[in-house]
């Protein structure tokens, strides 16, 4: 499930860049070590993608980074939380093996112990294969208040691996969450989840009809688009949104549990990450071009941003990038999104919109704009193509930086290299593709009274946008 709001981790990741895509535990995104971990596990296929729509690109960017193709990659026109991926998932299975033993998992989630998550895994198969459904329940090491709970019951009969689901419980307060780790009867809710495929939709249709009847109906409704398979947005956005906890987990008598200890977290706040990063002797986290003088237990993080200079600071986290900067409290960090409200309703860009926007050809980053003016740095991947295209209101000056650029520009072609360029007039027609192996990067100057991204009539493209 690659979805997201990209709230918690603002400014890092943004609406239409969640964490997910982020580099947050080693040299590749949550979801790119999400992918190369399931890939391990044995008898297993390629996986199902079920993501935003805002965010195809991008995802299949990052699995064509790692060279991975995925069974499909399913785009939701709007976001209904987890039962209807769960019913999704389950519905794409079946078309395969009626009793498939599916396992949902977020994109987004940290694993320092893989192997215990494996020994824990085979568990959960064993026990789906019996008809249960089967969520993880990570063995708290403190109280946490961010976190809901599930109670565990009375051991299974068909293995020593695993409980019955006394019940889930809602975040607790502080004391309450004591008491949970205290008595050893609670675990976290995971948000990971296996199971039969047929077992799954029985359930969710016994006590979800309608949204069963809607996934269904979307499912059988699939279009495909390039390498994507597009839901029905008149059909899907009819179904109301519901986590696959309320809507089938705390109702069914199917429910099971396998506590797991495998190093785990969703990486759900900066406090979060703080403490699964490594630490410097002061206690400090330390990402980028920072500089700290007397300044210990913080999260100090520049993405391609400005340089940090810090002193005297205890228990802080500031995260900058190039168009925000985040100061909060560390035991704060995790009220960022009321923040956020705030920054939406003034109507801030920097809410939804990443300095770095991919598209299917690439990205680009937003170095400098002003009144009549707007400048990009513009990466093009190999064979990558933008559209035949046209501005009202803009003129376009291009400039190569690295690489080699096929320019379209009215009836002409021509090839650039390295400290060439080109200018397109307003209302030109004109194109531009990387032919070569290499990445093209090139510095784009745009003038005019408007210079927005919706100012482009696409005349051609390759990528089913015109």
């Amino acid at each position: 499930m690659s979805g997201g709001s990209g709230t918690r981790l603002w400014p890092l990741s943004r609406a239409l860049h969640p964490k997910q895509f982020l580099s947050l535990a080693g040299n590749v995104s949550m979801l790119q070590q999400t992918v190369q971990r399931l890939a391990k596990i044995d008898g297993s296929v390629k996986p199902l993608i079920i993501g935003n729509n805002d965010h195809r690109f991008i995802i299949a960017e990052q699995l064509r980074e790692i060279d991975v193709t995925p069974a499909a990659l399913l785009l939701e026109p709007v976001g209904r939380n987890t039962a209807p991926a769960a019913a999704l998932a389950a519905l794409f299975a079946t078309k395969h093996n009626e009793e498939a033993v599916t396992l949902l998992i977020p994109s987004d989630l940290f694993i320092a112990d893989e192997p215990a998550f494996y020994s824990g895994l085979e568990h959960a198969v064993e026990i789906a294969k019996a008809g249960r459904l089967v969520t993880f329940g990570i063995n708290p090491d403190r109280p946490e208040t961010g976190f809901g709970y599930i109670r565990k019951g009375s051991p299974l009969c068909i293995t020593n691996h695993g409980f019955e689901v006394a019940s889930y419980v809602e975040k607790p307060n502080e004391k309450t969450a004591t008491d949970y780790v205290q008595s050893g009867a609670y675990l976290w809710n995971s948000g990971m989840f296996v199971f039969r495929a047929d077992i799954m939709l029985q359930e969710i249709e016994k006590f979800q009809p309608k949204m069963f009847n809607l996934c269904k109906e979307a499912f059988s409704n699939l279009s495909a688009d390039m390498d994507f398979l597009r839901l029905d947005k008149n059909i899907f956005s009819r179904i109301e949104p519901d986590s696959i906890d309320f809507a089938v987990m705390e109702k069914t008598k199917l429910a099971a549990v396998v506590p797991l200890d495998c190093g785990w977290s969703d990486l759900g706040s900066w406090f979060s990450l703080w403490q699964q990063s490594a630490s410097d002797p002061d206690d400090n986290v330390i990402c980028g071009d920072v500089v700290a003088k007397s300044v210990n237990g913080s999260y100090l993080h520049s993405e391609n941003g400005p340089l940090i200079a810090a002193m005297g600071l205890s228990g802080i986290v500031v995260v900058a990038t190039r168009d925000a900067v985040l100061v909060v409290p560390k035991d704060k960090a995790s009220d960022v999104r009321s923040l956020l409200d705030h920054l939406r309703r003034d109507g801030r860009n920097e809410v939804n919109m990443p300095s770095q926007v991919y598209r299917p050809w690439g990205s680009y980053q937003d170095i400098d704009a002003g009144p009549r003016f707007r400048v990009k740095r513009i990466i093009v991947r190999p064979g990558g193509q933008l559209s035949l295209q046209r501005h009202k209101y803009r003129a376009e000056h291009w400039v190569v930086v690295r690489g080699e650029a096929e320019v379209t520009r009215g009836d002409n072609s021509m090839t650039l290299g390295p400290d060439q360029s080109v200018y397109i007039p307003i209302g030109e027609v004109h194109r531009l593709e990387n032919k070569s192996d290499q990445a093209l990067h090139l510095i784009e100057v745009q003038t005019g009274e408007y210079v927005g991204e919706d100012d482009i009539e696409r005349l051609e493209d390759i990528y089913g946008r015109s």
